[in-house]
């Protein structure tokens, strides 16, 4: 690369190569991303991508290499260093402390001060974070503490961290993996402001449209290595596939119709409140028969969640009636909803689903300790737990395919892919999967979404929460709606658009759709 090519990169990346014990994560890699630009990096899990950008923001040093940033080497040896020469990084997995407001989130480490520096000035980080949230238009209010707010507002509370630090140079770990389509429309348009004020933009993702639609430029890792660098604009996301996964990948899964057995769950006036008191289901009725699945679309915060933990136990409801194959659940316990056939991929795997430190194997047993095979009554049965892990490791490709590899060592698409395959392979009657393909590259979603149509070939009934609204029309047989708390429509996805979905997600009834006619409630057609 010429002296006058070197100066216009932001960040360029000469021969990099991190090893770990017995992994090679990224192997001789050279990166360019250019000044004022969006670069998207896309590729599997466990293909290197975040630690690569691990290296860039001083989390890791690599092993051979070096970073240059705006044609200078680098050598940073803690993400400090990095955010000195002006670069940020909004994590995957959310670091924010829950118990703490917003502003003070955001400014926290660099606290705005009053009488010399003896107290922090509240006033003065509510306003700047109030300023910097209009800037670049999130409606979010600076006084709400983390544990009041939805996950998507999460995220955008995370960029306005490093906003906030005065990044020129932003790293986004896979930034959509939370938002809805509205939001994500909205991020899209803060990219668009960022990039029109000089910044920089390197986008980690799974969702090749996102990266076709954003990017300048999209780099595709696969094994460590850096397969090519194309302009957006030339390519097309069969190519990118090809390059990610080494083979053609089936981009749109086929839906086949098909007969409803019997009602396996049914909610009746469902009342459930959240954790200020505040009613966040009002009344919902539905039903989810055995081979179907049942898809839930709904923006983030209007009452999904407690929807689903009232469904799965986590959650004790206000009124109304929950029944499992004709049996009223309402009052059971976590466990014994296990026991009578119900599976849970939940919303958010690290809370819910892992424990962190925890190896796979004990991890694989999570909610199984009760069940014939892993148990005797008496005491698990580590053989069989042992080949249980081991089939789901194969099956779903996780990496490290180690079962004592502590969970919090995966990355979390290969966290996600285990919580996937030990739920599913349980055989359940009724599989309650929120999110399932959050975080997952391209060929696991292919493998994930054709394993979700399996189980309903197999009478499976399944209820499907989804943020993608491209994966709910794909695999539901009808979708029902919420906002506000309610379900507002049940709808057949092959009648309805992605425009009308969201138009009814938002609260407005679309022209030309017969929401009255589509609503489908319990115990009505199913046809």
């Amino acid at each position: 690369m010429s002296q006058t090519e070197s100066e216009s990169a932001a960040v360029r990346l000469d021969g990099i190569t991190k090893r770990f014990p017995g992994v090679v994560a990224n192997d001789d890699i050279d990166f360019t991303v250019e000044r004022g630009t969006i670069h998207a990096l896309v590729g599997e899990n466990g293909a290197g991508k975040t630690t690569l950008m691990n290296v860039i923001y001083g989390l890791y040093e690599p092993t051979e290499g070096t970073v240059f940033v705006d044609g200078q080497p680098r050598a940073f040896e803690s993400p400090r260093d990095a955010i000195d020469v002006g670069i940020g990084m909004i994590h995957q997995h959310f670091m924010l402390v829950d118990t703490m407001t917003v502003a003070e989130n955001v400014v926290l480490g660099n606290e705005p001060t009053k009488l010399g520096g003896l107290l922090t000035d509240e006033r003065a980080a509510v306003e700047a974070t109030g300023d910097l949230a209009d800037r670049y238009g999130f409606d979010i209010d600076p006084t709400e503490r983390i544990e009041e707010i939805s996950v998507g507002e999460q995220q955008r509370v995370e960029i306005l961290k490093t906003l906030y630090r005065g990044a020129d140079i932003l790293i986004f770990d896979e930034p959509t993996a939370v938002l809805t389509p509205q939001e994500v429309e909205a991020l899209f348009e803060v990219f668009e402001e960022l990039i029109a004020q000089g910044k920089t933009i390197v986008f980690i993702t799974h969702k090749l449209g996102e990266a076709l639609s954003v990017a300048d430029e999209i780099s595709v890792l696969r094994d460590g290595e850096l397969v090519g660098t194309l302009p957006a604009e030339s390519a097309d996301r069969e190519e990118l596939a090809r390059m990610m996964v080494g083979r053609d990948v089936l981009l749109e899964v086929e839906r086949q119709s098909s007969e409803y057995g019997e009602v396996v769950l049914e909610t009746t006036d469902l009342t459930v409140d959240d954790d200020r008191g505040v009613r966040a289901v009002d009344g919902v009725d539905f039903t989810v028969h055995s081979g179907e699945i049942f898809g839930l679309a709904g923006v983030d915060g209007n009452g999904q969640s407690e929807l689903i933990e009232a469904v799965t136990g986590l959650r004790l409801p206000e009124g109304g009636r929950i029944e499992l194959h004709g049996d009223p659940i309402t009052d059971w316990s976590r466990r014994e909803r296990i026991e009578a056939g119900m599976s849970y991929v939940a919303e958010d795997r690290q809370k819910r689903s892992l424990v962190m430190e925890y190896d796979l194997l004990r991890n694989g047993v999570l909610g199984s300790q009760r069940l014939p095979g892993f148990s005797d009554g008496l005491q698990i049965d580590w053989g069989y737990t042992r080949q249980y892990v081991d089939d789901v490791i194969d099956e779903y490709d996780v990496r490290p395919a180690d079962p004592g590899a502590e969970a919090v060592s995966l990355s979390g698409g290969n966290q996600q892919k285990f919580i996937v395959g030990r739920e599913i392979e349980r055989d359940p009657s009724l599989l309650v999967a929120a999110q399932p393909t959050r975080g997952v590259d391209i060929g696991s979603i292919e493998f994930i979404h054709n394993r979700l149509l399996d189980l309903k070939t197999e009478e499976t009934a399944i209820l499907l929460i989804s943020s993608k609204l491209e994966e709910i029309q794909q695999l539901s047989d009808r979708i029902g709606v919420m906002y506000d708390g309610e379900i507002v429509a049940v709808v057949d996805p092959d009648e309805v658009s992605e425009e009308d979905l969201g138009l009814l997600m938002a609260g407005e009834r679309p022209s030309g759709l017969d929401v009255d006619a589509a609503r489908v409630r319990a115990g009505g057609s199913h046809e």
